[in-house]
């Protein structure tokens, strides 16, 4: 890519061209410190409704961020356009709007430059098949659907990314990364069914074993029974265990933990869960989207939050470490949570050993309640059923629920080994299905 180009993105920009224009800007910019970001991404979805692709749209969107400071004032602009003209332009701007802000008693200069790891971000296949390749998969999956005359709705989506960072203190790092996922709902009358699937691959969505569990959870889920709402045996499925969990990760603020305000205020060190519990992060898994560095410019390196149910860390910003003395900041994007023990390899060994209890498929619109006690509502969705011996006996309707996963998680029966869970609200982790022995529905939604 020429800085010149009267077309800016004829490509993905790439290492050296992120380089050259990292030069270009601290040559240009007059601040103490200056920190540049990209952000150059080629995006697309397609979109299916009624057996029937109804949307196939790609996108195309560059960013280019600077921050200038001049001491503890700093300002910040972008821009998509890279042409010389406007980047000399975003800096100007940005050292305008440090010239007039007020000192910032947390700023903090980048990081000192360093080696960031080197990960398999990207992932050929998704980066020159997405739109042929999204509209096969969304075709594959509409075609299970229509085979056993029910409905389909959902997404394929892919994309690729040029991210990167540097600074005029010697910082640098720029990786590119890819992602594809899938989404599936299937209606068959009254019944629905759900399933979801994410990866830096194109090519390991799973589109027909993910079609074909959620066609079987919808015919399943035809004339759900009633059930009174109250307190119940469960089995979580991955994806509503991830919805849960989601929550208390971002619980693990080291800001909120110091003024008191967290739910685990004054537990690091402490048993928060079920001492069969760990939750890690593992950004060298080849399911999970790791990174090199972060936005901050940071390493992202594997570390252990919980361990033996005892809360091991906490989410730092940079201010916060430095002023609680902590040097190596923990990183979370690519969490793995675990129970100790755990021996069965599906859900459907796990249900085997179920004397009764309520199987949810997934939790849908969670919000909190209590941020002090982390409790939490929303409902079930696409697939919750009674078991009874071993068995699943018949679909029931849709609980809301009210409860905190600090607490149902305090006690965790058997569990199946870690497994991918795709929501849209936590992304994506990898998560067993748990059984636990009380959980609290306190109503029954009438859809």
């Amino acid at each position: 890519m020429s800085l010149f180009a009267s077309n800016p993105w004829p490509k993905m920009t790439s290492r050296d061209e992120f380089r050259f224009l990292a030069d270009v800007i601290f040559a240009r910019s007059s601040g103490d410190h200056t920190v540049v970001t990209l952000h150059d991404e080629r995006a697309g979805t397609t979109r299916f409704a009624d057996n029937r692709v109804i949307q196939n749209v790609d996108t195309r969107r560059g960013l280019l961020t600077v921050t200038v400071s001049f001491g503890r004032r700093h300002g910040t602009a972008s821009t998509t356009d890279f042409t010389a003209g406007a980047v000399q332009g975003m800096v100007a701007r940005a050292e305008r709007i440090a010239r007039a802000a007020p000192e910032d008693p947390e700023y903090l200069p980048p990081p000192d430059p360093r080696p960031f790891p080197v990960r398999e971000t990207a992932r050929e296949e998704t980066i020159t098949n997405g739109p042929v390749r999204r509209h096969e998969y969304a075709n594959e999956a509409m075609g299970l659907c229509r085979m056993e005359n029910l409905m389909a709705a959902g997404i394929v989506s892919s994309s690729v990314a040029s991210v990167g960072v540097a600074a005029n203190n010697g910082l640098f790092g720029c990786e590119t990364r890819t992602e594809a996922q899938f989404s599936l709902t299937v209606q068959a009358d009254d019944g629905t069914g759900w399933s979801a699937a994410a990866h830096r691959s194109i090519d390991h969505l799973k589109i027909q074993e993910r079609t074909l569990a959620a066609i079987d959870k919808a015919k399943r889920s035809r004339e759900a029974k009633d059930l009174p709402p109250g307190d119940y045996p469960v089995v979580l499925e991955p994806a509503a265990v991830a919805g849960l969990w989601s929550w208390l990760i971002w619980a693990l603020d080291a800001k909120s933990y110091d003024k008191g305000t967290s739910p685990v205020a004054g537990q690091l060190g402490k048993q928060i869960v079920d001492k069969r519990v760990a939750l890690s992060n593992v950004p060298d898994h080849p399911d999970l989207f790791g990174v090199g560095f972060t936005a901050e410019g940071l390493p992202s390196e594997p570390s252990q939050w919980i361990e033996g149910g005892c809360l091991k860390q906490l989410a730092y910003d940079r201010f916060t470490a430095r002023a609680r003395g902590v040097k190596s900041i923990p990183t979370l994007e690519s969490p793995i949570f675990s129970v100790k023990g755990a021996s069965f390899g599906s859900v459907q060994e796990l249900l085997k050993q179920i004397d009764r209890a309520i199987l949810v498929t997934n939790f849908w619109y969670i919000r909190s309640v209590n941020l002090r006690d982390l409790t939490l509502t929303g409902m079930t969705r696409d697939g919750t059923f009674l078991v009874e011996n071993g068995h699943i006996v018949c679909p029931v309707k849709n609980f809301r629920f009210h409860d905190s996963p600090l607490r149902v998680f305090q006690d965790v029966g058997i569990a199946t080994v870690p497994a991918e869970a795709v929501t849209p609200e936590a992304g994506k982790m990898l998560a067993p299905a748990m059984a636990l022995p009380r959980f609290h529905f306190s109503s029954v939604t009438r859809f």
